[in-house]
């Protein structure tokens, strides 16, 4: 992608950058641009005069995304300073949040102000604008429970407003249609004692410490929770457990041993090792057990 195809910008327009440190598996290749908007009015100009055929990517914090080591063509968007993070909660228990704020942080500023129902974000190693793209939940609870409403901007730079009925939701899924880079979110919570709403997120914190490699560069869980030939609940770590993936290898790559949904970079993996490693878990599973796992992780990019 030459120069002249992309706008001028007040925020930051990188070209060629590796993304490798803006993802937690620390993997992957260059994009062939990466736009850092410096606000909102930024980032709708760039949009307004981005030729419409470019590819255009937003991206989180990297928490569960494989960027393959081909790199990524067109522009990467990240939503990422302040400006994109501020918190503030409303009346009526409700709390609204930028889509760059992170949403461990979102669940400590509803709990400080006695608002409970978003302690299940204290569990989630993502942003929001993560949040609302996957549904991200867990131990019970999902962002489809709680959500009021979000505000988006489409490619042509226009500001939209969401219901949560608009997003459609299903398991760590939506059904808009792409190209919308969410802006923010508001929640509606209930009233509570700060305390016990703390209380509650440092348990969540403390199980998801004693069960998940979080100090490891990983990306989280890697494959969804399946559904069984009987309409039962599955849980894919223990599948990947069962067809005995738990510490397999593959080049720098590994099966936490903690955890065997998790997938971590052992120091110096490939993209291509982490996703290679997955593929032979989900046919490790597909022999064992006749389930074809989904990929939970994003994977992006060229091969």
């Amino acid at each position: 992608m030459s120069e002249l195809d992309l706008p001028t910008v007040r925020g930051q327009l990188l070209r060629g950058e590796t993304l490798a440190p803006f993802t937690w598996f620390r993997v992957g290749g260059p994009a062939d641009a990466l736009f850092l908007p410096a606000d909102e009015d930024d980032l709708a100009a760039f949009l307004t005069q981005l030729n419409p055929d470019a590819p255009l990517l937003p991206i989180g914090v990297g928490s569960n995304l494989i960027v393959r080591d081909g790199g990524v063509p067109g522009v990467v968007v990240r939503l990422a300073g302040r400006q994109w993070a501020q918190i503030e909660t409303l009346d009526g228990s409700r709390v609204k949040s930028g889509a760059g704020a992170l949403d461990a942080m979102v669940a400590k500023a509803a709990a400080k102000a006695g608002i409970a129902g978003l302690e299940f974000y204290a569990g989630i190693p993502g942003t929001i604008g993560g949040a609302l793209t996957m549904n991200a939940g867990c131990y019970g609870s999902e962002t489809k429970d709680v959500l009021i409403e979000a505000v988006a901007m489409d490619r042509q730079g226009k500001r939209v407003t969401l219901t949560n009925k608009d997003f459609g939701f299903t398991y760590r899924h939506n059904a808009l249609p792409g190209g919308l880079i969410f802006l923010s979110a508001t929640y509606q919570g209930a009233p509570d004692d700060p305390a016990a709403v703390t209380a509650r997120m440092a348990e969540i914190t403390s199980r998801r410490e004693a069960s998940q490699p979080i100090r490891e560069k990983t990306g989280g869980s890697t494959f969804k929770n399946p559904i069984g030939p009987d309409g039962e609940k599955l849980s894919a770590w223990k599948l990947n457990d069962e067809a005995g993936m738990r510490g397999h290898r593959r080049g720098g790559a590994q099966v936490s041993e903690l955890h065997a949904n998790f997938l971590i970079n052992t120091g110096e993996a490939t993209a291509a090792d982490i996703e290679g490693l997955g593929e032979e878990v989900r046919s490790a599973v597909k022999a064992k057990h006749g389930i074809q796992l989904e990929w939970e992780i994003k994977r992006i990019g060229r091969g």
